[in-house]
């Protein structure tokens, strides 16, 4: 004979306010941290805290900063009728120089690469 166990109590579904999940993406991605003790501390499973982090990285835009310095002295060795370039700076580790005339597709698709958006 087969046996049914009945649960009674408050649902165990429970909604999570955007406060809430935000308080908990930071605490689980904070440095030095693990997402399976910030989970178990919270009572939520892993898989719902790298599912709330996709949903928050989808809801983002993919601009980038951009800050406007002042031109630099040209160097002597770059011909005074070089054409204008758009130049990046990714985070302070690469420099990324594209030429005018790059077609905007091979541009966003080079930008992607290294990662910027």
């Amino acid at each position: 004979m087969s046996q049914m166990t009945i649960l009674t109590g408050p649902e165990r579904r429970r909604r999570w306010s955007e406060e809430d999940q935000c308080r908990i993406l930071a605490a689980a991605f904070a440095p030095g941290a693990t997402v399976a003790a910030v989970a178990r501390q919270y009572d939520v499973a892993t898989s719902l805290i790298y599912k709330w982090r996709r949903m928050a990285r989808a809801c983002e835009t993919s601009f980038a900063e951009v800050v406007v310095v002042p031109d630099e002295p040209v160097a002597a060795s770059v011909p005074a009728a070089s054409p204008a370039v758009i130049e990046l700076e990714i985070a302070g580790k690469a420099r990324l120089r594209i030429p005018p005339n790059t077609p905007p597709a091979l541009a966003a698709a080079i930008v992607k690469a290294l990662g910027v958006s």
